[in-house]
């Protein structure tokens, strides 16, 4: 581990520059043009490490990526998702940021203070280039991994993984463990070992139109109707079970003088377990209309299933040994937020969470990585993937 450490220091300035390279090309989820450009730079650096890349094509989002890197053992020839008796890891991302095109215009990658700047710095795109420089330090020191090593980089995991979740599920399924290149947590570099399920309810109320003056008892208000719903879905919260629920998006009406006939709410759904997670789906869409006349619509629920501890545990203690190796403390951490991890974690497959950068402000103006992190992150992952 200290070898691997020593050599990841020396390819830190290699590093710093791809990372910049990735950070200048803006890759908001919503603009396929733009996350396919990141997709072609990311390839590229592969390919140059002697990786086979394939693009897994897509005609409404951006194009997904998928990396042999020909460590461990040999695939057959043409066969990118067969599975040998070796066994296979999983190295897991995204490519695409929730930062406009433009961004850089405000938020510009730069160096300072021991830190690197810009957007999509942090989430994630320090963990793409962590995983690349892994995958070199391997090649460089003749290490042979006991399992065949594979990447999966996806263009849409800021907005759902709607696209991506089918090759994440069948990579996972074909995987003995997933080790995730999402940011770590806090300035001391935490793994992720357990996440909350994610999940977004839309509430659709629809009433009847009237005129606010001349017959207002005619109408059925829908905004009204929303508004004593949200009272009630804000009873749902059980926040000592970790079961939040967040009323963060209302529409309706389109006149002052108009008895509002529709209106619509977006809900945030977390949970900290699938039972918790169901039983909050159920409470939800057991909801029913309180004004006379007015009617209900209830979509959505979990999408990302929760990511418990049980799937991690193993993981994490292996990476604490290793870190310990090279002089360093290793600490856990349970977050509110989802990543691709959870769908892994919850087919059973262990798996391994905020492997990337050190640093904070994801999706904020000021998100940033700490430079000097880079190297033990890098020699980290080499150390896993050789070791497990």
């Amino acid at each position: 581990m200290k070898e691997l450490l020593r050599l990841a220091r020396r390819r830190q300035p290699e590093l710093l520059r791809v990372l910049e390279r990735l950070v200048r090309t803006e890759s908001p989820s919503n603009q396929k043009p733009a996350v396919d450009r990141c997709a072609r730079l990311l390839a590229a650096e592969w390919r140059c490490r002697g990786a086979r890349v394939e693009f897994l094509r897509q005609k409404h989002r951006g194009d997904h990526l998928f990396v042999d890197t020909r460590l461990g053992p040999a695939r057959a020839q043409g066969q990118l998702f067969s599975t040998a008796a070796g066994g296979q890891i999983l190295l897991l991302g995204h490519m695409d940021t929730v930062y406009d095109i433009g961004t850089l215009q405000r938020m510009p990658w730069r160096l300072a203070g021991g830190r690197a700047r810009g957007p999509g710095v942090f989430d994630m795109k320090a963990g793409l280039s962590i995983a690349l420089f892994a995958a070199q330090l391997l090649r460089e020191l003749r290490i042979a991994p006991k399992k065949r090593i594979v990447c999966l980089w996806t263009s849409d995991e800021e907005i759902g993984s709607e696209s991506s979740r089918k090759f994440i599920e069948r990579e996972a399924r074909r995987s003995d463990a997933v080790l995730v290149l999402e940011p770590s947590t806090g300035l001391a570099g935490k793994l992720k070992t357990a996440r909350k399920g994610v999940g977004e309810a839309e509430i659709i109320v629809t009433g009847r139109a009237a005129h606010a003056g001349l017959n207002p008892e005619d109408g059925i208000n829908a905004v009204h109707e929303l508004a004593l719903q949200i009272e009630r879905i804000m009873h749902l919260n059980e926040l000592k079970r970790g079961t939040t629920v967040s009323v963060n998006v209302v529409e309706g009406g389109n006149r002052s003088n108009v008895i509002a006939d529709r209106a619509r709410a977006l809900v945030d759904l977390r949970a900290t377990t699938m039972a918790e997670a169901r039983a909050l789906e159920k409470r939800l869409h057991a909801l029913k209309p309180i004004l006379p006349g007015a009617k209900l619509e209830i979509r959505g629920g979990i999408n990302r299933p929760p990511m418990e501890r049980k799937n991690s545990a193993a993981l994490f203690r292996h990476a604490q040994v290793l870190a310990d190796d090279m002089g360093l403390e290793l600490g856990e951490s349970f977050v509110g937020g989802g990543s691709d991890g959870n769908f892994t974690a919850a087919l059973g497959v262990p798996t391994l969470d905020g492997l990337g950068g050190v640093g904070e402000g994801a999706h904020a103006q000021h998100e940033n990585i700490v430079i000097r992190a880079l190297p033990a992150r890098v020699a980290l992952i080499a150390g896993l993937l050789a070791s497990l």
